[in-house]
Parts: C-alpha cells; structure tokens; sequence
C-alpha cells in the first residue's frame, strides 16, 4: 500500500489499463474491466449485422426466417463512413422487417416522447410488442430532432424493462457493447439473474463485455464475480487501487473482506438497498435468515423464493393483517399461488347484513378485509351479471393498492362461470379483457376459397406463390366475381391493396368490385408517411393497437395499420400481421 500512495493518480490509471488488458488475455471466462476509475466520454460501439443480401429477390422466401447467417456476418463500411461520429446500436438489419437505417432520421422529437409516454401506459398485446422491439431494435441512426439520445435511450431502456425479456436484453447489450450507454438495463438484467439464484449466468454476463465497466454499482458486482472465478489477488489489487482513488463502501468490503478470508465472520446486517447486497449477506452468513415485509422488493422476493428462503406463512391469523398484505404483495410477484390468498380470504367472518349490503359495509372495513368480503360474495353470488359486478369492483380494488396480479388467475376462473350470451353490455369490456381466451394462433387454418381473404392464396405472404402465380390466380377469381356482380369486403380489398403494394398488376377493370374500399387513410398517419417520419409511423401504429391482438382490432383501424405498412414498405411486419387477421381459424 505504501507503493500505491506514491503513484500519482496518472500512474494508477495507466497500471490499472495494463491489468485489465492481461486480465482478458488470461481467460475468456472470467470477469474482464472491472474499474474503469475516469468517466470517459460514452463510445457507442457502431454495431452492424446490415446484410449486403438483398432478401426481396426471391419470392419464395419464408418470411419467418430470421436468417441468422446474417447475424454472423457484419458489413464492413467503407472509411468514410467509420470516420464520422455515427452512431448505430441494435440487433436486426433494417432488410430483416422491411426498414432502413434511416427510419428515425426525420422524426420530429417532441412527437416521439408524446408517443413513448402514451405507450408507457399501456399494456401492450404481443403483436403491439413484437413491432415495438423491431422498431426499438432495429440498427438505425438515432433520431436527433427536438430530443437528446440520452432522452432516446431512456425510452428504449424503459420498454425493455417492462417487456423483461432477458435473454433479448443480453444480446443486445453484448452485441453492441454498450452497458455504459445502458447502465440501468445493464442492472435489470444482471439482478433478474441473481435473483433467480443464477450466479454463474450473472457472471458470465461480464466475462462478455470487452469495455471497462464505469457504472459504481455494476463494477461491484463484477469484482464480485472476480471473486467468484477464483482470481482474488486481481480482485484485491483492483480494490485496493479503487480505494486510494477515494472508493467507500463499508457493508461492500465486510462482505468482501470476508470472501477474501481476510475476517473470520462477517457482519450479519442485511442490506435490502440492492439485491448484490442482499446476496452477499446471505452468502457470508450460515445462519442466515430473512422476514419479508410489504415493502420487500420483487427481486429479493423472488430471491427469497429461488433460495430455498421463503417463510412459512401458511398457518398465520387472519387478525393479522400485516401478514396477510405480505402474502397478497407476494401473490401479486407470483411468488405465493393465488389459491393461498384466497384460501386466507375465506377465513374472514361476515355476517349476512355485511354480506348482502356491500357498498355500506366496506366504509367501515381495511383493504384487506373489503377484498375479503367482496370475494366471498362473488363467491356466494349465482347470477351472471351481478357476479360480474362484484369480479369488476374486487379487481379495482386490487389494481388501487397495486396488486393487480394477485387477482389474475382466479379472476379467469370466476368468469369462466359465466357464459358469454349471459353478459350484459354494461360488463362485456370487462369480461372481453380478462376472460380466458384460445388463442387463436393455435387454432386450425380453414380455408374457403370462394372468399378471397379465406383462400389459400393468403399463403402467398407466407411465401409459397410466386408473383407471376398469385397474379393469374387472383385475375381468375375476380373475373368471376366480376361476371357474378359480387364485391370485394373489407378484408378482401386489404388483400388486395397489399398485392398491389408488392407490384403485383390488377388491373383498374375491377375497380367496380370496390364498392366495400373503405376509407382514406388518416391524414396525421399520411403526413409522417409523406414526410418519412418511419420510426414515428411504427410507434404510432403500435398505440393505435396497444393491448388488442391485432385479430381482434376493427377492420377500419386495421385497414389503418396495413395501408401505412404498405406505403413505407414494410412488407414483413405487414405479412406477419396479414397472416394472423385474414384467414379463418376454427
């Protein structure tokens, strides 16, 4: 240590390059640039998995192939293009889904932040989410009109984490390199894994990232890891220069000092601060044990779970409240099956006045026990729409405390008591948005081919006709509608303009057959597409679906959505949503 106090902080900074340089030489599974000591300005790895293919010429081609020989394959840009201060950062080629690399370049900012925040609070169905990681995930330039890439990544970030979808999260952030752009996703996914006990895929995270790690909590974690590799005198010397560069974290070093074998026994105080905390207090202490209370995080609930720590709360009073919101707050994180709750709930004495007089009763009860009341005489209640009412007010009650999720499953079966012709108008919403529903993705595919959007010439956007053949086939069914005085419905036009789209000719002698082409497209939806405002267009079309299932949503929305896909050429977004509303499933 006295050698240390004589380097100048220069002298430091340049052995500590030096060591991590030799520490990633040494393994490639161990942990790699675990201090970075200066904040240096953020270098976005310009990540490009462009393919030079061209994938449209060839009309035979799934639409469905991800085509992961491209993913290996980088496309080597010429020095004119390296040498500007570009910045590109994503996982699909623009090809893949029909886009260009240029998809955000004349979105206006102030519209994109309306948009993010509006689409914050939705719960997005899989397709709105599907088309929300494509165009977030796309490789494209970052939008710089009227909003700062910080406020860019801050929305990308923020989506990702709600969408939680870690493995994705994992590629793009090795992918691209960028943990420093990202640091708060960088967390979310390395204490997701912690908290499912997954030490070694934590930190085997960190053996993947090739940059010196600049976020305090994050470098932490990985010298944890350090650690956990065996590779402790690299871990103490990176310590060591850490603190005499001024580094404090007294609850940090007991810990670690005591994996070091340094200390004998570490400090039994458990830090609910972060979950790395929460694991080391665990991990430096035989005896541990843990009481979770309302308050516990989700991560450490779920920890608690994965680790075999979970208390006993099976056999508890129903006077004491504390505990029963402890159990509702981990039944809302999954972690306590609902049936436990519930069985809770029924413990609960009321009597018949409280029972039939519910709106006067719950003035004078806690959360708790107005969610038990009401549950039993949801319970107790055999007409329909009367059950439905108190199945509504129990789940707004949930949702007020938020806790929602606790109500989830067994909500499904109360409505599942209820046949859907005894619904009335006043409780259809409701029952629509969380009765159980087949879905119809794994439904069998019936096709009629006297409907045009029923045939099996639909399978044309699957990539099984070619345009010389679908334009003969679809010349020949015209025709005879022609000569029957049929009309083109909705959905059949849909069809029908999506050919077009694709430079398939029909010719302007059906036009009569129109009499169903339903309207012009919306004018703001017309303006960003004239304009070229792709990335806005792609979010703008995400909240006009938001929590529907794209099958479900009104032909004059969807008659919306697939137009503007057509215009801006996103023939395989398009085609995948084309293939789940046009044909008949049974």
């Amino acid at each position: 240590m006295k050698i240390l106090k004589l380097l100048s902080k220069k002298s430091i900074l340049f052995f500590l390059s030096y060591l991590i340089s030799v520490s990633s030489i040494l393994a490639e599974d161990k942990p790699i640039d675990i201090w970075n000591l200066e904040k240096k300005e953020i270098e976005v790895i310009t990540e490009t998995k462009i393919s030079t293919e061209n994938i449209s010429g060839n009309s035979k081609t799934s639409v469905f192939d991800m085509q992961s020989d491209k993913q290996n394959n980088p496309i080597e840009l010429d020095e004119d293009l390296l040498s500007k201060d570009i910045k590109i950062v994503g996982l699909y080629d623009p090809q893949e889904h029909g886009l260009s690399i240029d998809m955000w370049v004349n979105s206006d900012g102030q519209k994109l932040k309306n948009l993010f925040k509006s689409i914050e609070k939705i719960n997005l169905s899989n397709d709105a989410s599907e088309i929300m990681n494509i165009s977030l995930l796309t490789n494209a330039h970052y939008p710089s009109q009227n909003i700062t890439e910080q406020e860019f990544l801050k929305f990308k970030t923020n989506f990702l984490i709600k969408n939680s979808q870690l493995d994705l999260i994992e590629e793009f952030l090795i992918n691209n390199q960028v943990i420093n752009s990202h640091p708060i996703l960088t967390r979310h996914l390395v204490d997701n894994y912690l908290s499912e006990s997954n030490i070694k895929k934590s930190c085997e995270f960190f053996s993947k990232i090739k940059k010196p790690v600049e976020d305090e909590y994050l470098s932490k974690f990985n010298l944890y890891c350090l650690i956990n590799y065996g590779k402790s005198e690299e871990a103490q010397l990176i310590l060591d220069l850490k603190k005499e560069l001024g580094f404090e974290d007294e609850y940090f070093e007991n810990k670690i000092n005591y994996l070091f074998g340094y200390i004998e026994e570490a400090s039994i105080e458990t830090s609910e601060d972060s979950i790395l905390d929460f694991h080391l207090a665990h991990r430096t202490n035989s005896e541990f044990t843990f009481q979770p209370n309302e308050n516990t995080s989700k991560l450490i609930w779920k920890y608690l779970s994965n680790s075999n720590l979970l208390p006993d709360l099976t056999n508890i009073d129903i006077n004491e409240e504390d505990k029963i919101s402890v159990i509702e707050k981990a039944t809302h994180y999954k972690i306590y099956s609902e049936k436990e709750l519930f069985e809770h709930y029924k413990k609960f004495q009321f009597n018949i006045n409280q029972l039939l007089n519910v709106e006067e009763s719950l003035k004078s009860l806690s959360p708790i026990q107005s969610r038990a009341l009401i549950y039993q005489r949801t319970l107790l209640t055999e007409e329909p729409n009367l059950k439905l009412q108190f199945a509504k007010l129990l789940k707004e009650l949930f949702q007020k405390d938020e806790i929602d999720l606790a109500f989830d499953l067994e909500l499904i079966n109360i409505l599942s008591e209820v046949k859907i012709e005894n619904v009335s108008n006043d409780f259809m919403t409701f029952y629509d948005n969380f009765s159980k529903k087949e879905n119809s993705e794994f439904k069998r595919i019936n096709f009629n081919n006297k409907i045009l959007h029923q045939s099996k010439w639909i399978n044309y956007f699957r990539g099984d006709y070619s345009k010389s053949e679908i334009q003969e086939v679809v010349r020949k069914f015209l025709d005879k509608m022609k000569f029957s005085n049929d009309v083109l419905s909705i959905k059949d036009v849909i069809f029908i303009e999506s050919l077009k789209s694709d430079g398939i000719k029909i010719s302007s002698e059906y036009d009569s057959l129109y009499a169903n082409k339903p309207f012009e497209l919306n004018s703001d939806l017309q303006t960003l597409i004239n304009n070229k405002e792709v990335g806005t267009l792609l979010l703008t079309l995400i909240e006009i679906i938001g929590q529907n299932k794209i099958e479900n949503i009104d032909e004059k929305r969807l008659y919306f959505i697939l137009t503007a896909l057509n215009q801006i050429n996103a023939d395989l977004i398009r085609n995948k949503l084309l293939l789940k509303v046009l044909p008949l499933k049974v």
